[in-house]
């Protein structure tokens, strides 16, 4: 929030408001725009040149919460984002390179000429660790307390590096230098100024600030193994994995099973599809990459049987035991599709009655594993709790028809306010069991953890983060100033989605990240890094631009608008090694070289996919020593077809289907184009040696087929070569057909085998044959 001080000046219109407002309102427009990082015109897929129009400017500026309804205000906008760093006497956050130490950090003082000479002032830099967070605000001007580490500097002494002058005010940007070096890591640093005149909005002569700190490394993790070594693993949608004894959803001990297996065959890892927490509603509530929160997880996951207070009460195993309840589970287990609202009741009521067995028998006992739950609740501190309290609100609104907390009451969208705070205490129990599904959550991944590490994987869980979150969820409505609500973040149109995307959430706005510190992003990616060794990040390029699409506008009428990458990736850096986790960048579609030679500065792999890597102009596939070694490659993803989808062109026909082929034209063209490609890459395969010579092509999408795919991937110099599960298992239809909700069996299908079965299935041990390659990597690039 800006400062007293910025709007007296701002009001006084900085001496120059007057002539700007005689300025065009559209040139206004767009010089704010770019100012607020709006890209005035991007080009598409096909090498179209498209301009971002006024009117979406304007949409997104509104989004922004920028004032623009005249010329006056929009004067003002501009304003502030040239000069409002001079009033704000301390910027919220500074990110800073470990090798570009010691730090210097500026303040911004108003003083008349020497008048600096009687100016004091003191700061001191303390790690964040285990100090609650004052990040970015004004403190008043309280007693500094003593340390041995503060510094002070007055009079000549003070390190004056700019002069500015706005409306017959002189203000100057002091540059305070630490000490020495430091760790990497979050630090605060805590300025105060006394100040012979009254300047500062309190009205007194003193002013105390504080600013996060942030000194991170220049690379991301990686393993010394991948020195020597590449790593393959296997990819499978968790969700859709059948077993004897789950409860009709894949769940953490499928998953154990599944790091277990793979490890026995020498793989280094098991990716799996992002857990987040989701409304678990159909149609819309069912996207993994849709969440409520990208913080928290998904308890459909919990293997019930393994929680404790399951085994502690025979009660509730007798329960679970009666022939209606068995039935039901049996059901879910056999049903082809995943039955997310019904496993959702039935997983939920179980887990209240386990909670009621720990409320009874543990939390107010102080048990020892009473001691654990209350240790996890600290460490989880206020993102959990208000995550757990937004459920219980959004549960008790849920029953009077209201689902979208911009639609409760709106004494409920203040997190802070009486009336929230009244609710939660009288909720308090409610909370907590909210808490409680959450650590064990933690629980059953710490288990699977233990077991990455009695295996001896390389890497262990391969964990995917979805690009951002649901307007009406936990993230947006425990932080509403950083999103902006009157816009969404999609794609424009390409030749997979021809109408272009709206991906159904809001995006974060930069100044708005900046002015909290980073703290959510610094959540995420810490959350996020939790218990795996790799971490996917969908849409990589929302790091350095997202595509905003106004409220009520289609995909074709969006915008780019610019992000501090560089913060954000830093940001990145310092958790994945401080977690020690492996970082995949999704860099597909139209990324530009220096969004990729960053990621690479920053040894984040590449993401490569069989599909598209071809020779273009020429569509010949690319021969696997052009794939880059600072990479992960595999065959597709949930939103292209399988192996077997892709050479039976089922993904065509569903999109004809649902009306995405309009055109017969189009869609004969496409066929031809897929049969052109079929070709291709059994010359590929064939030119490497892994097809023999005379392969037909009218054989079909074959286990010998699909092994000699995978072959050909193991030939490459990356790093990590993921194998999809469905293409071993011949799954025609994918998992998601991106721009349709229910014309698609989108996040439902289940694997066509029991996971007991395809753990006996020979083809797995014979393409982990050929895919255990220990042989040295190129000396290229990481």
């Amino acid at each position: 929030m800006k400062n007293l001080l910025y709007g007296r000046l701002r009001e006084n219109a900085w001496g120059i408001i007057d002539t700007m407002t005689e300025q065009p309102y559209g040139e206004l427009i767009r010089e704010l725009s770019g100012l607020c990082g709006i890209i005035p015109e991007y080009w598409d897929i096909f090498g179209n040149r498209h301009e971002t129009s006024p009117e979406t400017m304007e949409g997104i500026l509104r989004a922004m919460k920028c004032r623009i309804d005249s010329s006056a205000d929009v004067v003002r906008e501009i304003q502030q984002r040239k000069w409002g760093t001079w009033g704000e006497f301390l910027d919220p956050v500074h990110v800073r390179s470990v090798n570009d130490q010691p730090i210097s950090v500026p303040v911004y003082i108003q003083a008349k000429e020497g008048e600096e000479k009687n100016i004091l002032i003191s700061w001191f830099i303390e790690n964040e660790e285990n100090i609650p967070s004052r990040t970015g605000g004004d403190e008043g001007a309280t007693e500094l307390p003593h340390r041995n580490d503060m510094q002070t500097i007055s009079g000549d002494r003070l390190p004056i590096s700019e002069e500015q002058w706005f409306d017959g005010k002189r203000f100057l940007k002091v540059s305070l230098a630490d000490t020495g070096n430091r760790e990497t890591g979050y630090y605060r640093m805590t300025v105060r100024c006394l100040h012979p005149e009254k300047v500062f909005p309190t009205e007194t002569n003193e002013r105390e600030k504080t600013a996060r700190i942030i000194i991170a490394p220049d690379a991301c993790y990686l393993p010394e193994e991948f020195s020597a070594r590449k790593s393959w693993g296997l990819f499978v949608s968790l969700y859709a994995v059948r077993s004897l004894r789950n409860w009709g959803i894949g769940d953490f001990t499928d998953l154990k099973k599944l790091v277990a297996w793979i490890a026995g065959l020498q793989g280094g890892f098991v990716g799996i599809n992002p857990l987040h927490a989701i409304p678990n509603t159909l149609p819309f509530g069912i996207s993994p990459y849709s969440p409520i929160t990208r913080l928290y997880k998904n308890y459909l996951y919990l293997d019930i049987e393994a929680v404790p207070e399951y085994a502690e009460s025979q009660e509730l195993k007798s329960v679970i035991s009666a022939p209606d309840i068995g039935s039901t589970i049996q059901e879910l287990r056999q049903t082809q599709f995943v039955g997310y609202e019904e496993i959702a009741h039935l997983k939920e009521t179980v887990l209240r009655n386990c909670f009621e067995v720990f409320y009874k028998n543990h939390y107010n006992e102080d048990t020892p594993r009473c001691r654990k739950f209350r240790e996890y609740l600290s460490l989880e501190g206020h993102p959990l709790e208000s995550f757990a309290l937004f459920m219980v609100i959004h549960e008790h609104m849920k029953k009077k028809g209201t689902y979208s907390w911009q639609e409760w009451p709106e004494e409920y969208h203040d997190r802070s306010g009486s009336e929230v705070r009244k609710f939660a205490m009288s909720h308090e129990k409610d909370v907590l069991f909210y808490q409680y599904m959450q650590w064990l959550i933690d629980q059953q991944l710490e288990s699977i953890e233990q077991e990455v590490k009695k295996k001896g994987m390389l890497l262990g869980l391969y964990q995917d983060l979805a690009i951002g979150s649901l307007g009406g969820g936990s993230d947006a409505w425990s932080n509403q100033s950083a999103f902006a609500y009157e816009a969404e973040v999609g794609a424009p149109p390409d030749d997979f989605s021809p109408d272009g995307q709206k991906w159904g959430f809001p995006p974060l706005i930069p100044e708005a990240e900046r002015e909290t510190g980073y703290e959510l992003f610094v959540q995420t990616m810490r959350k996020n890094m939790k218990r795996g060794g790799a971490l996917r990040i969908d849409h990589a390029l929302g790091m350095f631009r997202l595509f905003w699409i106004p409220r009520g506008k289609y995909p074709k009428d969006g915008a780019y608008v610019n992000y501090p990458f560089e913060d954000l990736i830093r940001i990145i850096a310092l958790e994945s090694v401080r977690n020690k986790t492996v970082v995949i960048a999704e860099d597909l579609g139209t990324v530009g070289d220096n969004v990729r030679e960053t990621l690479r500065r920053f040894k984040m792999l590449s993401y490569r996919l069989l599909y598209f890597e071809r020779d273009y102009p020429d569509p010949s596939f690319s021969d696997p020593d052009k794939y880059s070694s600072a990479a992960l490659c595999a065959v597709t993803t949930h939103d292209l077809p399988t192996l077997s989808g892709y050479w039976q062109g089922r993904d065509m026909e569903v999109s004809k289907r649902v009306g995405k082929y309009p055109d017969e034209t189009l869609f004969n063209k496409k066929r031809e184009e897929r049969e052109r490609d079929k070709r291709l890459l059994i010359s590929a395969l064939k030119a490497k040696g892994v097809l023999r010579k005379n392969y037909p092509l009218q054989s079909g999408m074959t286990d010998e087929l699909c092994s000699a795919v995978y072959q050909y991937l193991s030939l490459t110099p990356c790093r990590m070569v993921v194998v999809n599960f469905d293409d071993i298992l011949g799954t025609l239809d994918q998992q998601n057909l991106p721009g349709t909700v229910d014309e698609h069996p989108n996040w439902v299908q289940k694997i066509p085998v029991l996971l007991e079965d395809a753990m006996k299935d020979r083809r797995f041990p014979g393409l982990a044959a050929v895919l255990r390659d220990k042989f040295p990597l190129p000396e290229d690039s990481l």
